[in-house]
C-alpha cells in the first residue's frame, strides 16, 4: 500500500483545524479537492478518518490512531525534499515560562545552532500542540509528565531557585532559608497554581498551604507585588537578572535546595538538520558549565532525573568565550 502524501497532509491539516473549509485554505486549494483528497485516502486505508455531521467534523477512532503516523510521514517527506533541494528554513524554537526567561539559557547556546527563529508559546499546553502541529521544530522550558506520543525532550539544565521576600517579611534578614520555614508565609504565584507545576509540586512537598496568584503581566510588575507585602514569598532561579525593585530581597534555598529544571522539547521524527545542532550545542553547553549537577542528599527536583545527568566524567572542550 502506497500512501500520497498529498492526501495524507490534506489528513493532517484537517486533524488540525477540523474544519475542511480552514484546512483547505492552509493549503491553498479548494475543499472541493481537500474533501476528494480525504476521500481517496479513506478508500485506500479502508476505514473513515474524520465523521461529520451537524456538530462539525471530529476523529474516527482510526483516524486517532492515525494521526501521529500521519503527522511522522508528512514531516519526512518536507525533510527529504529540502534535502535534495538544498534549502533549509530556519529552526522555529518556541519557548514557554517568560517570568522565569527561558530565552536567557537559550541564548547561550543559540550562536553554535544555525540560524534560530523563536515562537511565542506561554505555557507548556500551547507548545505542545504547536509541535504536534508542525508549527514549530523544538521548544525549550520546564517539561512535567505526562507527554504526550510522539514528543522527545532532553534535560539542559539545573539551576537553584532562590526565595524573592519583601525587605518586611521576617525571614528576610535570614543568609539562606530551608523551604519549610516558609511556611506560614504566603506563595504568590504569576498565574494559576495548578497551571504552574514547579510552585505547585513545591507548595505541597514543603507544606505551603497559602497561596495566592496574580495576573502574569511581566517579572517587574510580579515582583513589586511580592515587595509590597510582608507576609508573600515567591519563587525565581537564582541566574535570572532581577529588575531594579525596590523592597525586594532575594534569599539561597537551601537543606534541599530545589532546582528548576530547563529542557529542549521536539517532535519524534523531525529531521530538521538544525534540531541536532541546538541539542549537541546544549550538550557542551551543559559539559562545560556544569548544568546539570545534581545530589539528592541536598537537592530537590519534582521529577528526579534518571541515570547519571553529571556530564564531569566525559566533559567535552569548552570554547573559549
Amino acid at each position: 500500500m502506497d500512501l500520497d502524501v498529498a492526501q495524507v497532509r490534506a489528513f493532517v491539516r484537517t486533524a488540525d483545524e477540523l474544519h475542511f473549509g480552514r484546512a483547505a485554505g492552509t493549503l491553498a486549494i479548494s475543499q472541493q479537492a481537500l474533501s476528494k483528497r480525504i476521500a481517496r485516502l479513506e478508500t485506500l486505508l479502508g476505514t473513515e478518518l474524520f465523521r461529520r455531521g451537524g456538530n462539525g467534523v471530529r476523529l474516527t477512532e482510526a483516524g486517532q490512531r492515525f494521526l501521529l503516523p500521519a503527522r511522522q510521514v508528512v514531516a519526512a517527506a518536507d525533510t527529504a525534499v529540502a534535502a535534495v533541494v538544498g534549502t533549509e528554513d530556519p529552526l522555529r524554537v518556541d519557548v514557554w515560562g517568560h517570568l522565569y526567561a527561558p530565552m536567557r539559557t537559550l541564548a547561550q547556546v543559540a550562536g553554535r545552532a544555525g540560524e534560530l527563529t523563536l515562537g511565542h508559546g506561554r505555557d507548556l499546553p500551547s507548545v505542545i500542540t504547536a509541535l504536534l502541529r508542525g508549527d514549530i521544530d523544538a521548544a525549550f522550558g520546564r517539561v512535567h509528565p505526562p507527554l504526550p506520543a510522539g514528543l522527545a525532550h532532553r534535560l539542559v539544565r539545573l539551576e537553584p531557585v532562590d526565595a524573592l521576600l519583601s525587605e518586611d517579611h521576617p525571614l528576610a534578614a535570614e543568609r539562606a532559608l530551608r523551604p519549610d520555614q516558609l511556611r506560614g508565609s504566603v506563595l504568590w504565584a504569576p498565574g494559576p497554581l495548578n497551571r504552574l507545576d514547579f510552585l505547585d509540586q513545591f507548595a505541597d512537598r514543603f507544606g505551603i498551604h497559602d497561596t495566592a496568584s496574580s495576573v502574569n503581566l511581566g517579572l517587574a510588575h510580579f515582583l513589586a507585588e511580592v515587595a509590597e507585602a510582608p507576609s508573600r514569598f515567591s519563587l525565581i532561579p537564582a541566574d535570572v537578572p532581577l529588575p531594579e525593585v525596590s523592597g525586594l530581597r532575594s534569599v539561597p534555598l537551601v537543606d534541599p535546595t530545589p532546582l528548576y529544571a530547563w529542557s529542549l522539547l521536539w517532535r519524534t521524527g523531525n529531521g530538521h538538520p538544525g534540531l541536532t545542532s541546538l541539542t549537541a550545542a546544549c550538550a557542551e553547553e551543559a559539559g562545560c558549565r556544569r548544568w546539570l549537577e545534581y545530589d539528592p542528599a541536598r537537592d530537590w527536583l519534582p521529577e528526579p532525573p534518571t541515570g547519571d545527568p553529571d556530564p564531569g566524567s566525559d566533559r567535552p572542550r569548552c570554547r573559549q568565550r
